[in-house]
């Protein structure tokens, strides 16, 4: 791989974008879904857009909104989770200079710290988005932050697939990582295929907890996997 720093920067914003699985594919099936109150109709909503958006003034809105959510109901970690989720897909959109976007990514990590304190929050989801805000502190200046921000995403995704070894986006963040690490470093795209493939398989038998739960990546997966059957036709 030559130049595989500076190839993260170019193609963070569509990592960003493949990242998000719409919510349509979330829901849960009709036949077992209860009805649902005001608040879950919002979230519904809510998360709704945000997956199925690139916009950069949408996502801060999006943000916004979620912050509202969790004044409405301030015992639930999700709004809390998603204002972090979209402050940092926002970074990989938006044309601001790297001060800005890191102003950005405090803003989510405050967000998922508040997450963090709450009874019931999916710690091994969590983790996962600290590593995505790593990677997107990292995308700000790849030569610069590698050392330091590389390692911190593998920390993280480790962590948080000793505590929930079936979580796939823990598998997808991790391989990103690993694709857009020097081959003289361990990594290549070679290296992160077999962690791409077992992020597909934890995709296909993963059920989330709840029509709101964290269910974001799979769409990701398969482009990646696409890419490696398109490279080798050629």
């Amino acid at each position: 791989m030559k130049k595989p720093l500076f190839t993260l920067a170019l193609v963070a914003a569509s990592f960003a974008a493949l990242a998000q699985r719409p919510a349509t594919a979330t829901a849960v099936p009709v036949a077992a879904a209860a009805p649902a109150d005001a608040y879950t109709t919002m979230m519904t909503a809510a998360v709704a857009e945000l997956m199925n958006t690139g916009d950069p003034a949408v996502l801060r809105a999006s943000a916004a909104k979620m912050e509202r959510a969790a004044t409405v109901k301030p015992q639930d970690w999700l709004p809390r989770y998603y204002q972090a989720y979209a402050l940092l897909i926002n970074t990989f959109q938006s044309k601001e200079d790297g001060d800005a976007k890191d102003k950005t990514l405090d803003q989510a990590e405050a967000a998922l710290a508040q997450a963090r304190k709450l009874g019931g929050a999916d710690e091994s989801e969590l983790l996962v988005l600290q590593a995505y805000i790593h990677q997107a502190r990292l995308s700000i200046s790849p030569m610069l932050r590698s050392m330091k921000y590389s390692g911190l995403v593998n920390e993280a995704v480790e962590k948080a697939i000793q505590l929930n070894p079936t979580n796939p986006r823990a598998y997808l963040v991790k391989a990103n990582n690993i694709y857009y690490t020097p081959a003289m470093f361990g990594g290549g795209a070679e290296v992160a295929k077999p962690i791409f493939l077992q992020a597909k398989a934890h995709y296909a038998t993963f059920k989330p907890a709840s029509r709101l739960s964290p269910n974001w990546g799979e769409r990701q997966v398969a482009g990646r996997l696409k890419n490696y059957e398109t490279a080798a036709v050629k």
